[in-house]
């Protein structure tokens, strides 16, 4: 557990799992993956609802999920070696019953999402929500800054895609580099990947270029 000012980052609970939810919804309730993933807004609160409820268990169970003591920020980690992350019958099934019918394009971006993923050792930020009250206050900050710290120590790289220009401008100013963006589908949005590594020199770390998979067509 550590503490940033007066913010304390601490592992999330099951016990958390009604608000934290919350925040996961009403952070990614409105942009361009939310138009692409679900065009209809009298359907995309109660699907996600839905869908952020299974994100959430998830990684409670196989993941790292970090908060904050006022439970305004969550941030959802996996340890990526060389297992994938959610190639699980019982995944597409939870997202399919999640999501109805708007699961293809859940499941199209996972696919996609782990068709672009580096290989290598990291661990992988899959959502990082802060409540909306709290936006441009540096909570976001601090609860990464606590992973990193974490992460450094230990010598890990960190791997994430980014959704929009402000978010991707955050994680520059944290020490990720970007790699090449992927462009979704269907005149769908575009995503940036972005990764943190451990150089030496004290520099960030080039995107791992040489670690990628071979892509597959979509």
């Amino acid at each position: 557990m550590q503490s940033n000012s007066t913010l304390t980052v601490r592992r999330a609970t099951p016990d958390d799992a009604g608000p934290l939810i919350t925040v996961l919804v009403e952070a990614f309730l409105d942009g361009p993956v939310a138009d692409w993933l679900v065009p209809d807004l009298n359907d995309r609160r109660t699907v996600y609802f839905r869908y952020f409820k299974h994100v959430l268990h998830h990684g409670l169970q196989y993941g790292r999920v970090d908060t904050t003591s006022d439970l305004s920020a969550v941030a959802i980690w996996y340890t990526r070696d060389e297992v994938p992350l959610l190639a699980s019958t019982d995944h597409y099934y939870a997202v399919e019953k999640a999501t109805g019918k708007y699961a293809p394009k859940f499941l199209l971006l996972d696919a996609i999402f782990e068709t672009h993923h580096p290989h290598g050792p990291h661990d992988y930020l899959a959502y990082v929500a802060v409540d909306t009250r709290r936006q441009s206050r540096g909570v976001g900050s601090a609860l990464l800054t606590t992973a990193h710290q974490t992460l450094d120590a230990a010598n890990r790289a960190a791997y994430l895609e980014a959704s929009n220009t402000r978010s991707r401008d955050l994680y520059l100013r944290l020490g990720y580099r970007q790699g090449e963006p992927i462009h979704l589908p269907t005149q769908g949005p575009l995503i940036w990947r972005m990764w943190r590594g451990q150089p030496t020199d004290g520099s960030p770390a080039p995107f791992p270029t040489d670690l990628l998979p071979r892509r597959r067509p979509l």
